[in-house]
Parts: structure tokens; sequence; C-alpha cells
């Protein structure tokens, strides 16, 4: 078919009415706005490859090219969706593109055809409909944009020395100008919950989260306190590009996840964690850990234990006692690409803590691909040790 660019873009956006409406619905009912991100990703790529490319290229457009410009749409698509960042789960995500890319095909060679006699021979125009299509499109896609400013969390800017605990519990993004601190901690009771670029001193956890979601703790520095650095409890949350420095002693947590096995996983990537009893933990939860640098861990640098499901991947553990990464208690974990050094025996004789760069241990099962390690692996009481 021979379209115009009028065509192509009023039958691009006919097409895209009912999946945008589906996308409203759907966000309406999770509570989520990431349909309604996905949806309007997919239409303005949509858009910009008609304008930009489709019309240049093809003036005639045969029904079998329908395909792979279809896999040119959805790589487009997903790429524009990662690098946006929008929290939309791969496989509704594929499967809401693949049925709004089978409603336009259908669309565009029977439904549109039979709605108007003459959209074969007008270059695929609508006539008045495909104009007021073509004029409500930016209005209300202002208008959603409109609304979702309205409905973002508040963003609240700190500066100077805050006197903690600070509490947040309602949704919001708390960003720390330079030199910001809080004293005393921060606890997150609240889901929607963003706290970026914000260094916490002194008090007995540096930030705890409390049966909360979707909380993001971005670029936080913590230092000082008496217990743990981040301590997460039925929760599910994002830890990146973090700090935590904890004295080299028996009994802090660097980062520590637990009791959310019925919650999304949680996600630990890129900080960097000294001292302490255990750089990063989790207990009866589902964990991403993957790219952190801990050292100087005086128990197990890395733990995954108590029926947790762990992703263990490319990171750097140096200079623990004990263990370096520990697999336990029916947990199952994938450790791939690590590298643990300088990992040493505990004064307490038991050979499960005897300086093994990665244990697996009371049934867990561990799963090894491509790790660097200088003291080996081992398994003890009923653990498991698999090759990827």
């Amino acid at each position: 078919m021979s379209y115009t660019l009028r065509g192509r873009l009023e039958t691009r956006l006919a097409a895209a009415l009912l999946p945008f409406v589906f996308a409203c619905m759907f966000a309406a009912v999770l509570g989520e706005w990431w349909p309604i991100q996905l949806a309007a990703v997919m239409i303005a790529v949509g858009l910009v490859l008609d304008a930009a490319i489709y019309h240049r290229l093809l003036p005639y457009q045969p029904g079998w090219a329908a395909m792979p410009l279809g896999l040119v749409e959805l790589g487009a698509t997903m790429a524009l969706v990662f690098r946006l960042d929008v929290e939309a789960p791969l496989g509704p995500a594929l499967g809401f593109f693949a049925a709004s890319w089978l409603l336009a095909q259908v669309l565009g060679h029977a439904g549109f055809p039979l709605l108007r006699l003459s959209y074969g021979d007008d270059g695929g125009e609508l006539g008045r409909g495909g104009r007021a299509l073509s004029l409500a499109a930016p209005v209300a896609a202002l208008a959603l944009l409109g609304v979702a400013w309205i409905a973002q969390p508040p963003t609240v800017r700190i500066s100077g020395t805050v006197e903690g605990p600070l509490v947040l519990d309602h949704a919001q993004t708390l960003v720390g100008e330079p030199g910001a601190v809080v004293r005393g901690g921060i606890v997150i009771t609240a889901d929607d919950v963003t706290v970026r670029d914000v260094k916490v001193f002194g008090g007995e956890i540096g930030i705890e989260v409390l049966e909360s979601e979707d909380v993001v703790l971005d670029g936080v520095r913590i230092a000082g306190t008496t217990m743990d650095g981040i301590n997460a409890r039925q929760s599910s949350l994002l830890i990146r590009d973090c700090r935590i420095e904890l004295p080299e002693v028996a009994g802090p947590q660097g980062i520590d996840i637990s009791f959310a096995s019925s919650l999304p996983p949680s996600t630990v990537q890129r900080c960097e964690v000294t001292g302490g009893s255990e750089g990063i933990v989790s207990h009866m939860a589902m964990v991403m850990i993957s790219e952190n640098r801990v050292t100087g861990a005086r128990m197990r640098g890395i733990a995954v234990t108590e029926m947790s499901m762990g992703e263990i991947d490319r990171n750097v553990v140096e200079d623990s006692v004990g263990v370096g990464i520990y697999c336990g208690d029916y947990s199952h974990c994938e450790i791939d690409e690590n590298s643990v050094s300088g990992t040493r025996r505990d004064a307490s004789g038991n050979p499960a803590r005897a300086g093994f760069g990665i244990v697996s241990h009371y049934g867990a099962t561990a799963t090894l691909d491509n790790n660097q390690l200088d003291r080996g692996a081992a398994a003890f009481t009923g653990g498991k040790l698999e090759r990827g």
C-alpha cells in the first residue's frame, strides 16, 4: 500500500487508540504508571519512525514488510523503555506490544478498509475522523502529562545538618544538596519513596525501611552507625551507588534485606561496604546483588540465607573473615563472575569457616559460573555446589 504521510500518522494514531485506553484502565487497576508509560513510548516510537524513516524510504509498503518493521519498532521501544527506566515487567511489556501490533495489522488490512472504502486510494487517510484524531491526540497527551506531573510524589530538598531520626511516612523524593547530612538515621514507612544523595551519620540504623515497596536509595552515604547501615524488613527496594562504612567489629551489617519472599525482588547494585559483621545479607527474600565491593567483613562478605533466592554477580569481595560468599539454609543462589580474595579462617575451628571463597550450607543450592576464588568453594551439611 502507498501511504501518504498524513495517512501513516492517522492510521498509527487510530490503531493505537484502543491499546492506549486499555493501558489507562490497566494502570488504574494496578495503581502504577508503567502501562501508560509503555503505551506512550510505543506510540511515540511509531510516529517518529513513520515521519522520519518509513515515509522517506517506503513510499510503497508491501504487506510482507509488516513483520520486519514490527521487530524494528519492538527493539526501539524496548531500548527506550530501558533507557527511561520505565518499570514495566518484561513479559507483560512484550505481550502488550504483540497484542497492539496484531490489532494494528487487523485494522490496517481489514478494519479501516471496511469502515472507509476509499482508505486504500486515500493513502491511509481517515477523512474527518482522522483529522479530529490528529487534533485530539496532542491535547490528550498534554492532559495526560499534566495529570502525571500532578500525581508525582513531591520532591523535598535538604541542606546543611538535619537532626533525625527523619521519618518518611508518605510518598516523596528526598534529595540532599551538597554537604547535606541527616544525623540519627532515616526511617521509611511508605511506598514510592526515593532518597537520593543524602549522607546519614550516627544512630543505630542508618536507613530503616519497614513494610514498604518501590523504595529507591540512590547515592546515599552512611557512616557512624552502631548497627546496620541499611535495614529493610518486609520491603522491596532498589539500592544503588551507595557507600557504607561500619566499624570493623562483629555485629553491624552493611545491608540487610529480610522477610520479603512474597514481594518483588530487591536489588543492590554498585555499592561499597566496608567493615561490620556481614557486608550484604538477605533472609527469606528475593535479591539481586551485583557489581558491589565488600571489604573487611568479620563474618561473611555476602550472605543469601534462610530460604532466599539470590542472583549474585560481578561483585568484588575482599578480606572477609570465615566466608566470602555464603548461600545457606535452603536458599537457591546463582553466583556468577564474582571475585573473592583474601578470605581467611576465623578462630572457631569450624571447617565451614575456614576461609573458603564460596560456601553452600544446610540444604542450599549454589550454582557457580566463572568466579575467581583464591580459596575455592565448598559445601557442608547438605549444601550443594553446581556448575552453571
